[in-house]
């Protein structure tokens, strides 16, 4: 697919560095969308979701520094890191307060970035987002990933082993079926806008070194989680977190935990969903999405 026929116009902004995004345009009276990828996502995990939103929103997809089309360069790719990064672009981009939107490690991203600057944000969406939870067994294929992630020089011996014996369409449909999405259910041009993202990267080992910092520091964040829950608590701008059940990276007993917890947020969990729910139903987020900003009088379109 090239460059023209993408859902968004593709652009570069200088953050201290090079952070590439989709500008998908949108309704000019509506809010300013931001979505937020997780960790080994990219703006492509928008496609499905982002052309909906911008019949009511002005609606960004970034490339946090260290995925997507964002070389990481000497950048730190670390949650704080990618959450200053997350800020600038809200104020040197985006202009305005907007509704962040994260899935995964961005939606951590984005309550911290919401925490630290309640000023710049409208409101936030938590689809499956990491969070801390009562202790409970992982996944088995999940801890052990994470596992060779974790450890100094292994995990960045696994990626280079996994590169050198799989084919790029292999890695994607193996990080698809890792976040309980059937790659056979994703449209055929999302499949290969992801493989050519793969074969096109220029600073492979820079990217991997990035991937495996904010792996490690998500895992630092929720293992000492005091700083993150203080920056839930601190939110008082409207809050959608949905999760679904079939979760295998973020059990739904820590989302189940965090709603009982902040009862002003709306929950939703999904039976029969995974880790993605703007891939595996983006019908239905788009819907959920809306729904809750015309309650919340984010935007007064009509459904």
């Amino acid at each position: 697919m090239s460059e023209d026929d993408m859902p968004g116009r593709s652009r570069t902004v200088d953050l201290d560095g090079p952070v590439h995004y989709l500008d998908f345009g949108g309704a000019s009276d509506g809010p300013a969308v931001v979505l937020v990828h997780g960790l080994g996502g990219s703006h492509l995990n928008w496609d499905l979701v982002a052309p909906a939103l911008r019949e009511h929103a002005r609606v960004f997809a970034l490339d946090l520094p260290g995925f997507g089309r964002s070389e990481p360069g000497g950048r730190k790719a670390s949650v704080p890191a990618n959450v200053a990064v997350l800020h600038r672009f809200l104020t040197e981009v985006v202009g305005e307060p907007a509704v962040l939107v994260g899935n995964s490690m961005g939606g951590m991203i984005s309550v911290l970035a919401t925490g630290e600057h309640p000023e710049a944000v409208r409101g936030l969406v938590l689809l499956d987002p990491a969070v801390p939870g009562p202790r409970r067994a992982l996944d088995p294929l999940v801890a052990m990933t994470f596992a060779l992630y974790a450890i100094p020089f292994v995990g960045e011996r696994f990626l280079w082993w996994r590169r050198q014996r799989t084919s790029a369409l292999v890695r994607v449909h193996d990080m698809l079926e890792l976040v309980g999405v059937d790659p056979e259910r994703v449209p055929s041009d999302v499949i290969d806008r992801s493989v050519t993202l793969i074969e096109e990267r220029r600073d492979v080992q820079g990217m991997d070194r990035a991937f495996l910092a904010a792996a490690r520091s998500v895992l630092r964040v929720l293992a000492d989680p005091r700083r993150y829950r203080a920056a839930m608590a601190s939110i008082d701008v409207p809050v959608l977190l949905v999760h679904g059940d079939r979760d295998r990276l973020v059990p739904v007993q820590a989302a189940r935990d965090i709603a009982r917890q902040h009862p002003a947020w709306r929950y939703a969990e999904w039976s029969d969903v995974g880790h993605v729910p703007q891939l595996q139903e983006p019908e239905r987020t788009v819907a959920e999405m809306l729904d809750w900003m015309r309650d919340t009088a984010l935007t007064s379109s009509p459904a």
